[in-house]
């Protein structure tokens, strides 16, 4: 046989799903929200101090919306792990006998013998019993767990970045342009940068990209539209 030259090494990428979420549903958020609202705005013919106002007031409200909501939802998840390692712990110092049969019956259940079932649980628990618990019982694994700070910054801070693209476009076309140009010049770098957003998380992730790419974009794009319309419902005209 061959002679290995070297250990077998594989990338995987669930380690990243935590921030990875946070990130681009921050992102996601601020392109399609800031720029939707500028939109709605321009669509009802304000002039442009008031559409780049109400961007601004979009980033920075929207940081702050996704930075709170992140570290609440993730802080419910952080209390509902920490509650269940507890309970673990307890069971494993008041029943071990029960814990050993229980993880040796989940290695039964995954297809090893139960000879062969009850040796890993024996091993597993006299290395480790609560990491073995949490992992094979719980689901539990430490890079996976919950982290609200680090979601709360990396949420804020994306939909941060998000919101300034669609803010400096606006700023950048200038008095004289049209509240149609203002409409259509938006939506398209949004849509354009919703595009990349979404190859670009499914990349990190090792997803496909065309298939994220498409629905961050038509989600986007169903957004301004009725963005547009709510803004020449009330009461302007959008050539």
């Amino acid at each position: 046989m061959p002679a290995r030259t070297g250990a077998h090494r594989e990338s995987h990428r669930h380690d990243r799903v935590g921030w990875l979420r946070a990130a681009v549903l921050g992102a996601n958020d601020g392109i399609v929200s800031t720029t939707s609202l500028m939109i709605g705005v321009a669509a009802a013919n304000a002039d442009r101090p008031a559409i780049l106002v109400a961007g601004l007031a979009g980033l920075v409200a929207g940081s702050a919306s996704m930075a709170l909501g992140e570290y609440v939802s993730v802080s419910s998840q952080k209390d509902t792990e920490e509650a269940d390692i507890a309970r673990e712990s307890l069971e494993l110092e008041a029943t071990p006998d029960h814990e050993l049969e229980e993880l040796t019956g989940i290695y039964i259940s995954r297809g090893l013998s139960p000879d062969l079932a009850a040796r890993v649980a024996e091993e597993l628990t006299a290395h480790d019993p609560l990491g073995a618990h949490l992992r094979d019982e719980l689901g539990i694994l430490e890079h996976t767990r919950a982290r609200p700070r680090q979601a709360a910054v990396v949420s804020a801070l994306a939909f941060a970045i998000g919101s300034v693209v669609p803010v400096l476009t606006m700023a950048l076309l200038g008095v004289g342009a049209t509240a149609a140009t203002r409409v259509v010049v938006s939506a398209l770098v949004a849509l354009v940068l919703l595009g990349v957003l979404g190859t670009i998380g499914a990349r990190l992730g090792g997803a496909p990209p065309r298939r994220a790419a498409i629905r961050v974009v038509v989600g986007g794009a169903i957004a301004m539209a009725a963005s547009a319309g709510i803004g020449q419902l009330l009461g302007a005209t959008v050539a």
